[in-house]
């Protein structure tokens, strides 16, 4: 397939690119600064282009399959966090004029305010507060995708990243804010970017997770 990757010099999207490349897809990074991703192979484009301009991506997405996006913003003390809804609303209108309308995204665990109730005391006392700017703006994001009825969508929810390297690993799967064992409580706390990563590119032939958001670790 043909694929144009957003946010493709980051730890997870790095990952992403060169799975993609593996399994013999046709990669176009579109980066902000095309010299930190150093990846060469003759089936990766990399491509300068504005995250948050229409206009910028719409000519990169033409011709592609599908659109898949780990970008990811720093949290923010003194303001909002604004990246993700802003990169998305211009992800989908590039979208749209280019006649894509395949995406899929990468949040996190506990975007949905309150989710966190069950997860650990270091994660629900310390973690999400230091996080939460960044959550919020993901929830927001979650949310303007789930009114988009003209795109199929797919978030991917992981929770805390790690930098091993991939595994074989099942996957456990559930349609909420993290996957929960038999009593409620969350299962797991991290799972490896590249897992992420091999998961998200499953999702280019799986239609099961077709406009929702799904939480995933490995098992």
């Amino acid at each position: 397939m043909k694929i144009a990757v957003l946010g493709a010099t980051g730890q997870t999207g790095q990952q992403l690119v060169s799975q993609a490349l593996q399994q013999g897809h046709i990669v176009t990074a579109i980066v902000r600064n095309p010299e930190k991703l150093t990846t060469a192979h003759d089936n990766l484009k990399v491509v300068e282009g504005n995250i948050f301009s229409e206009d910028s991506l719409k000519p990169h997405f033409k011709d592609q399959d599908a659109v898949m996006s780990c970008l990811g913003f720093p949290p923010s003390v003194l303001g909002g966090v604004t990246g993700y809804t802003e990169s998305m609303t211009a992800t989908l209108g590039a979208m749209r004029e280019a006649r894509v309308n395949r995406i899929i995204t990468m949040t996190s665990w506990y975007t949905e305010p309150n989710s966190g109730s069950k997860a650990s005391f270091f994660v629900r006392n310390m973690l999400l507060p230091m996080i939460r700017s960044v959550l919020s703006n993901m929830y927001e994001m979650e949310q303007h995708l789930q009114k988009t009825e003209d795109i199929n969508w797919t978030v991917i929810r992981p929770p805390g990243l790690k930098n091993i390297p991939v595994t074989e690993n099942k996957f456990l799967t559930h349609e909420g804010c993290y996957v929960p064992d038999e009593k409620g409580y969350p299962i797991g706390q991290t799972i490896s970017r590249a897992d992420v990563a091999r998961f998200m590119l499953s999702q280019l032939t799986n239609s099961s997770w077709i406009k929702k958001a799904v939480a995933i670790i490995t098992k």
